[in-house]
């Protein structure tokens, strides 16, 4: 039987996509949540919520968990900032996926799609960065070019399928529910807590508690005027040694140091260090060169009274974010390694 206003949400087992399943339950909202891996059940735990198996490489699978669905949040993405080959493993996924992704949703008759699209889809020229500042001009690293051309071809389909689209782009994940693998933004705080950061990269984030931007999926949804697109972060970045700083206001007994600040050639030559080992390891570098040159030093702050008026989203601060997310993670039984 075909059930009311039924919600699809992909990637339901991240961090984002799992949030927002239980937000929705919690809304009265019937859900559908999907995953790549059926056997992966440990989040939804006592969760009212129909778990199926599709995969955005995987068109037919979308189809077949799109039947019945009237909104569509698609959050499933390859998130992650470093590969062994980015263009295969982030860049292409993603195109594929969105594509995927609008042409499913188009053959299933969805009538309306929440694209969680990402703050990398932003032109920093001008600041405070807003949505109608543009794209990100800077074409140096796959994940970040994957969600600026995967944003515009989202756009293009739903206009060609004549299906609502309305784009979400949120900034750095924190805070509870996890499960790990923790997702890229919030394995730094996690790094911070145990004492893995000790140079200063003049890199900041832009802090957002995850489950403000389940809130700001659902605002979209429900209120989002279609072909808009809208930043779901807080208004100022927060630096690495500032986040520190938190650290060390909480846990006194970690004995946690602020990171040192070296000589940018020393920078470099770390982060070199580092992504030599990652290529005989195969796991991501805490830092590498492409970041040091790409964000330290840039200001992620942004303008998001367009999300405050029109979806009234109203995040807590950068600030109170790090405070919960860190105390989680201390609490946390999941282990967090």
């Amino acid at each position: 039987m075909a059930q009311k206003n039924l919600a699809l949400v992909t990637g339901a087992n991240g961090h984002l996509g799992n949030n927002l399943v239980r937000l929705l339950i919690n809304k009265g909202v019937p859900v559908r949540a999907s995953v790549r891996n059926i056997k992966n059940k440990e989040p939804f735990a006592g969760l009212d919520c129909e778990v199926v198996q599709a995969d955005i490489t995987d068109k037919q699978s979308l189809i077949n968990a799109l039947q019945g669905v009237e909104t569509f949040y698609a959050v499933g993405a390859a998130f992650k900032l470093w590969a062994k080959d980015p263009k295969k493993e982030i860049y292409d996924v993603n195109l594929g996926g969105t594509k995927n992704t609008i042409e499913a949703a188009a053959e299933a008759g969805v009538k309306r799609i929440v694209y969680v699209s990402s703050i990398a889809a932003l032109n920093y020229s001008k600041l405070p960065t807003k949505e109608s500042n543009g794209y990100n001009p800077d074409r140096r690293d796959m994940y970040y070019n994957s969600k600026n051309d995967g944003e515009k071809l989202a756009f293009e389909l739903a206009k060609k399928h004549n299906i609502e689209l309305v784009v979400v782009l949120p900034s750095a994940m924190i805070g509870s529910e996890a499960f790990a693998p923790l997702n890229v933004s919030y394995n730094i705080v996690n790094a911070i807590l145990k004492k893995e950061i000790p140079v200063e990269t003049n890199i900041t984030l832009n802090w957002i508690d995850v489950k403000d931007v389940a809130e700001g999926c659902y605002l979209a949804a429900t209120k989002g005027r279609n072909g808009e697109r809208y930043i779901l972060a807080n208004e100022k970045c927060t630096s690495i040694k500032d986040t520190t700083k938190i650290a060390q206001e909480l846990f006194p007994e970690l004995k946690i140091k602020l990171p040192t600040a070296v000589p940018k050639p020393i920078l470099f030559l770390v982060a070199w260090l580092m992504e030599i080992g990652s290529k005989i390891s195969g796991k991501a570098p805490l830092l590498t060169t492409k970041e040091i040159t790409m964000f330290s030093g840039l200001q992620q702050d942004f303008d998001i009274s367009k999300a405050r008026t029109e979806l009234g989203f109203n995040p807590k601060s950068s600030t109170q974010a790090v405070k919960e997310a860190m105390k989680y993670l201390r609490e946390s039984e999941n282990g967090f390694k």
